[in-house]
């Protein structure tokens, strides 16, 4: 069976989403762990789901590159086929992403290249586009530069705030992650090539 350990950073929607999937027995992949970077609520999901759970806070650490190192061995002990960063906030140190790339994905909420890094809704917004996305993509040693996988377009609504357009993406991120864990477990989606946009 095609395993992966999920990485989160917060409230974990994009992982209840992988685990609700998962427990599908007709599903192609299965969580063997999930990690975070700090006591994350979005745990609890995975305890739910009766999935173990590994925290590694980089405060503990003397500089981040120990941390990524301790963070590789936890991932590693669990030998997973793949690695999906759902809603992890951190930016991967290199050793990390070189042990690791081309099996460790990420989504991030806008069509990239456009509007990469940590405030996507928001700089779509102040840009004054009519459509966003998400894009599920390749971690690589850049922020949000990695080969893209599969992209949705979500449109910008004229009275949107940030907190709208951002829970509307997050809807479309949730099922778009799950597709595209599937089609790699399938073999359909080939880590490091393009996908048309859907």
């Amino acid at each position: 069976m095609f395993s992966i350990v999920v990485l989160i950073s917060g409230g974990g929607s994009n992982l209840r989403a992988l685990l609700e999937a998962a427990a599908d027995a007709d599903y192609a992949a299965r969580i063997v762990a999930v990690g975070a970077d700090n006591d994350a609520p979005g745990l609890e999901h995975a305890e739910a789901f009766g999935v173990p759970t590994f925290t590694v806070v980089p405060t503990a650490f003397a500089d981040r590159a120990t941390w990524g190192d301790e963070l590789l061995a936890q991932v590693q002990s669990w030998s997973p086929d793949l690695v999906v960063c759902a809603g992890f906030m951190r930016i991967l140190p290199p050793r990390f992403v070189a042990a690791l790339s081309p099996n460790l994905i990420n989504t991030h909420p806008a069509l990239l290249p456009a509007f990469p890094g940590a405030h996507a809704v928001r700089d779509a917004l102040a840009a004054g586009i009519s459509e966003t996305g998400v894009t599920v993509h390749i971690i690589d040693e850049g922020v949000d530069t990695g080969p893209v996988l599969l992209q949705r377009a979500v449109p910008v609504l004229p009275e949107d705030t940030e907190h709208d357009l951002h829970e509307r993406i997050k809807i479309v991120e949730r099922g778009l992650l799950v597709e595209a864990v599937a089609g790699i477990a399938h073999q359909g989606i080939t880590l490091g090539s393009r996908a048309s946009t859907a």
